[in-house]
């Protein structure tokens, strides 16, 4: 019965060798037990069969291939089967977690233990996966950093006890805004934050706010003099001259 070592780790050499561009592979062995690799399942691009795996199994030995471009593949044991391997790609550390938000994770695939047809799986249907979803993650990360760079808000403004915000031209704002209860208001073409319960709206204020700092977007909270919940405005006292005119 051959070495569950030496079969990963052959397996992954030959396989980089197989796969266009330039490719090195890094077999990290079996510590006996004493030790894991989840320094490098973090950051496995997977919400199906590899995330489930290494979710339910130690991951006890593996392999990582490394294109020059720094694109990286995490190869494993399939668990829980007497032959094959899980390949998936790693996300790149570079980018901001916010970037990811909305992208389709390019799920891994199972292989067989031949790499020369593994390669084939690799190249037809795990890279294309990922090379789209890793565009759309750059694409992101370039308009979160284009919105810092550009100071760009959302502003808040008291009307009585609610907060009114002009809707956003991006549905991804408006969706924050929406899912922390600003809801739109049809007559005024604003939405509307309810101030009934107050530690509820400044929770919500709080929330949102957070949400949209991850995407890049400030919150400037635009004050009004209100009166005192409870108490009267004071009428201003009648001025016993003609006021002086101000020019702007």
């Amino acid at each position: 019965m051959p070495d569950p070592e030496e079969s990963l780790a052959s397996f992954a050499s030959v396989l980089a060798g197989e796969l266009p561009g330039r490719w090195t592979s890094e077999y990290h062995p079996d510590h006996g037990g004493h030790a894991d690799y989840d320094d490098l399942t973090v950051d496995v691009w997977d919400m199906d069969q590899v995330a489930e795996t290494t979710a339910t199994y130690i991951v006890d030995h593996c392999a990582v291939l490394t294109r020059d471009d720094g694109t990286r593949l995490f190869v494993m044991d399939r668990k829980g089967h007497d032959e094959g391997f899980l390949i998936a790609a790693m996300a790149p550390g570079s980018l901001p977690v916010a970037a990811y938000q909305g992208v389709r994770e390019p799920d891994g695939i199972a292989v067989p233990e031949d790499p020369f047809r593994a390669a084939e799986d690799v190249i037809h249907s795990l890279l294309p996966r990922y090379n789209k979803a890793l565009a759309q993650v750059r694409h992101n990360a370039s308009r979160l950093a284009s919105a810092r760079s550009h100071g760009t808000n959302v502003v808040m403004t008291w009307s009585g006890d609610a907060l009114v915000v002009t809707p956003p031209e991006r549905p991804d704002i408006a969706d924050v805004l929406a899912d922390h209860g600003f809801v739109r208001d049809a007559d005024k073409g604003l939405l509307v934050l309810a101030g009934d319960d107050s530690s509820r709206q400044a929770a919500s204020v709080r929330a949102a706010g957070s949400r949209l700092a991850e995407l890049g977007i400030g919150v400037v909270l635009r004050q009004t003099p209100r009166p005192t919940l409870g108490t009267t405005a004071p009428r201003p006292a009648s001025p016993q001259t003609p006021a002086p005119q101000r020019s702007r």
